[in-house]
């Protein structure tokens, strides 16, 4: 090898040590935040946290078996109550209006469940003693299944519901003759 072919092995040399330090210094502060980001996330509470006692559910509160299903609140926007249970959701079919705002709040009796309802993003975690809530809006007529998609038992696999996606017209039909909503097949 020449002098020259030796300096310039030994400057790519050099450059090669330079970037490689600093890819692992980036891979160390990516980890770093992660590490900041999760030690923060655990040790802080949620800003919001509802909770509700499983084992008065279906005798005080808003979870009362009169109070589930589907309902239009005094405002106007509709609102549906549900409970996950080994091995059911109750109620059973919840009905609701197509292209409307709708607010979801669910809990469990007894153990983690999943509420899922396919062909939506729709995906929650029922955990017992809390209370989940989340808005959705159904832009079609249609029945969508709602299987419970985390293990909770060994007749997980039967723990299936439905949401039916009625008409807005319908639905307020429906609303004015009776009171609480759910499907009436």
């Amino acid at each position: 090898m020449t002098e020259n072919s030796e300096a310039s092995h030994d400057v790519a040399a050099r450059i090669e040590r330079r970037w490689a330090m600093v890819s692992m210094a980036i891979v160390v502060v990516l980890v770093g935040i992660a590490a900041v980001s999760g030690i923060q996330h655990a040790s802080m509470p949620q800003g919001r946290v509802e909770t509700a006692d499983p084992k008065t559910l279906h005798l005080t509160g808003e979870f009362i078996e009169s109070n589930l299903g589907t309902a239009v609140e005094a405002d106007g926007s509709v609102m549906v109550r549900a409970i996950g249970q080994q091995f059911s959701f109750t109620p059973q079919c919840i009905l609701v209006p197509a292209n409307t705002p709708i607010t979801f709040r669910t809990t469990s009796a007894d153990v983690v469940h999943g509420l899922l309802i396919e062909g939506t993003n729709i995906n929650s975690m029922l955990v017992p003693g809390y209370i989940s809530e989340f808005k959705a809006s159904f832009k079609e007529p249609k029945e969508h299944v709602m299987p419970c998609q985390e293990f909770c038992g060994i007749g997980h696999q039967g723990m299936w519901g439905r949401v039916k996606v009625i008409d807005k017209a319908a639905f307020l039909n429906l609303k004015s003759t009776r009171g609480r909503l759910t499907c009436v097949d």
